[in-house]
Formats: structure tokens, C-alpha cells, sequence
């Protein structure tokens, strides 16, 4: 890369983390228990709208897996979320009515609070519907995959957004709060992905899988990226650019391979298409806060008026996170 390249790159972030200070003015503080976090703790960054229902098993899963800390945006719930959220003593909170789309789809205000509260810690960033399955994961906290890669002076972790949905219809059966969605949602789809690189940022880019082929087969370069960089020893000089797509400084998008060999990655399985989905798809056209117009949610939306199974005969049951290794979805690289 060129020296004109790299200053590019350099001024893009600098405005990347002007947008985050000015848009912190959206943000209320609610309950700020940041200073709880010890050195050395593992955080999760979220901004999460109406997810209620999803918040007791998304707790559950990231507290076992050994999350010390929770830091959040509340996007103008109305459905309970602020409230469970505010009792929870190892979440911290903050809340806006501010257009998220302006917030550049929320980065802007998570990159402003990971400058402030995440420096020198291993954070992960996910949406409430997003669980991150590594290898090992079944034995070995996420410490033990933090400690490692810091070993081997490794910043960051890539993780495939990995769609799960059942077997019938998607509002077949009911999602109760608690529950697991995966025994709900435990299919996928073991290929059927689209894959590039993107030349000036240097990370994979994904696309594909059940909503490429079932909402998006008529412009599958048109449906959403499923490449993620969800977890990173952060710095107060990083900056998500797109989502937690892809980052800036540009390395830290080089996840998938290090001289010559593959690397650890992961991935988020998603319990997007579960019995909430229509609802959900229906508040977010309404809202129009979504990119290009919230061309996702209008895709979703000219479906699901026909009840479509995502099942197929191709589909593969989960059963854990040596499946997806043999699949060729997660890989393990040098950790043994």
C-alpha cells in the first residue's frame, strides 16, 4: 500500500472517531457502572431497540462463556428492554431517540463509548440476536481464545454471521422468553456463500447463505454481508467503519489468514428467523432506519406474506462447533 493510501485511510478514521465524539451528544446516561470494569475484564458493546424477549438467554449465554462486563445503547425501546437492562448489575447503559441511521446505523455512538470505556480490553460487539460459537468453545472460556491470541500478538477475530432457521414455517412455533432459539432454529446452510475480498480495506466479504437464496435470488450481490469482526483487543485508536464488518486501522482486517496459514475464526450463529422476525421486519420498515432505505426489510417483508420455509433438503442440523470446523466454517488455526 502506497503512502497516499495509507494517509487516506488514516484521515477516514480520524473522521470515523469525530463522528463518534459529536454523536455522543444523542446518548443519556441511565446506569453508568463502568467503573466496575477491573483490567483485564472481557466486554460486550451492543445497541440493541424492543429486544426484550431475546435479553434473559442472551445474558445467560455470554455470562457462562465468561463476559465480565455489558455496555449498551438503547435505541427508544418501548417494550420493557430499558427497564430489564437498568437491573442488571453488570450492565451498563445508555439511551437516544436519535436517529440511528444518522449514527451511522449505531457505530458512531458505540465507537465514541469503546474509545472512553473499552481501551486495552478484548471486547465483542454483537447484536442481541447473535452467538458466538469458537473452537473449543464447549470446554475453554472465551479468556482462555483471548489469552492465546494474545500470545500471538493476535488483535482481532473474524466470525462468519452464520443464519439459523427451523424447519417450518418461520412463526411456527412460539419463542418463549429464556428459551434457546436454537432448539428452535438449529438448521443452516453448509454452503451456498458467495465470497471476495475488498481490495481497499483488505477483508473477506461474505454473502449468502438462506436469505441470499430465499429473499435475495433475483440480486444475490445485494443480499447483506455475513463477514464479521466481532471480537478485537480494542485500542482508542480503532474504529469500526462498516457495522463490525470491517475496521480501520486496515490489519486488523486480515483474520482469515497469516503467512501462508489459516488463523482462529469463528462464528455468530444468528437467531434472526425465529416467530418474532415478522414483527420485527414490519417495525423496521416502518421506522426506516435501515441501509439503502431498508432495502433488507422490504425483501423480508414481500416474503413473508407467503410464509416461507428456509428448510431444504441441502440443510444441515446444528450439533456443535466441530461440525462447522469439518464444514470449513470455523477453523481452529494454531490453537491446540
Amino acid at each position: 500500500m502506497g503512502l497516499k493510501e495509507k494517509v487516506r485511510l488514516r484521515v477516514q478514521r480520524e473522521v470515523r472517531h469525530m463522528r463518534a465524539r459529536r454523536r455522543q451528544r444523542d446518548l443519556a446516561i441511565v446506569a453508568n457502572r463502568t467503573g466496575r470494569i477491573q483490567r483485564g475484564d472481557i466486554l460486550i458493546f451492543c445497541t440493541l431497540r424492543n429486544e426484550r424477549i431475546r435479553l434473559p438467554y442472551f445474558f445467560e449465554y455470554y455470562r457462562k462463556m465468561g463476559v465480565n462486563h455489558f455496555i449498551f445503547v438503547d435505541n427508544g425501546s418501548d417494550d420493557g428492554t430499558r427497564d430489564y437492562l437498568v437491573r442488571q448489575e453488570d450492565v451498563s447503559l445508555w439511551s437516544t431517540t436519535a436517529s440511528y441511521k444518522r449514527a451511522h446505523f449505531g457505530i458512531d455512538w458505540l465507537n465514541g463509548l469503546m474509545r472512553r470505556y473499552a481501551h486495552n480490553h478484548w471486547c465483542l460487539t454483537v447484536d442481541p440476536d447473535e452467538f458466538l460459537v469458537y473452537p473449543f468453545c464447549d470446554t475453554r472460556p472465551l479468556r482462555a481464545l483471548t489469552d492465546w491470541m494474545d500470545s500471538c500478538s493476535l488483535r482481532s477475530m473474524s466470525a462468519m454471521l452464520l443464519d439459523m432457521y427451523p424447519r417450518g414455517a418461520i412463526g411456527e412455533e412460539p419463542y418463549r422468553e429464556g428459551q434457546d432459539p436454537f432448539k428452535i432454529a438449529s438448521w443452516f446452510d453448509t454452503g451456498n456463500y458467495q465470497i471476495s475480498r475488498n481490495g481497499q480495506f483488505g477483508n473477506v466479504w461474505i454473502q449468502g447463505g438462506p436469505r441470499g437464496r430465499a429473499f435475495f435470488g433475483d440480486n444475490p450481490f445485494a443480499a447483506p454481508a455475513l463477514n464479521k469482526i466481532p471480537l478485537v483487543r480494542w485500542h482508542r485508536r480503532y474504529a469500526y467503519i462498516s457495522s463490525t464488518h470491517m475496521m480501520l486501522p486496515r490489519g486488523l482486517n486480515n483474520t482469515y489468514d497469516r503467512w501462508g496459514g489459516e488463523q482462529v475464526s469463528g462464528c455468530l450463529m444468528h437467531a434472526k428467523f425465529i416467530d418474532t422476525f415478522g414483527a420485527k421486519a414490519e417495525e423496521e420498515m416502518r421506522r426506516g432506519e435501515h441501509y439503502a432505505q431498508s432495502r433488507e426489510y422490504a425483501a423480508y417483508q414481500e416474503q413473508l406474506s407467503q410464509e416461507p420455509k428456509l428448510w431444504t433438503r441441502w440443510s444441515e442440523q446444528y450439533v456443535n462447533w466441530r461440525q462447522l470446523e469439518i464444514l470449513g466454517l470455523i477453523s481452529k488455526g494454531n490453537w491446540a
